[in-house]
């Protein structure tokens, strides 16, 4: 089995992860003014690009 000759060093090995921290989503603001990610329909009105792709029923209070 092959064996590393030295050591690898922190820079080195912090070059080589420097690719592999997880992406943190970028947040828009729907038409309606819900915070949602990017190319994705609205969960509050349900909208997609301001074209109505979803019916969304709303929550009730009462209950």
């Amino acid at each position: 089995m092959a064996l590393p000759k030295k050591k690898t060093s922190r820079s080195k090995r912090g070059m080589r992860r420097s690719h592999d921290a997880v992406a943190i989503p970028n947040p828009i603001y729907c038409e309606c003014g819900e915070l949602t990610r990017s190319h994705r329909i609205c969960s509050a009105c349900g909208t997609y690009k301001g074209v109505k792709r979803i019916a969304v029923q709303e929550p009730d209070a009462g209950k």
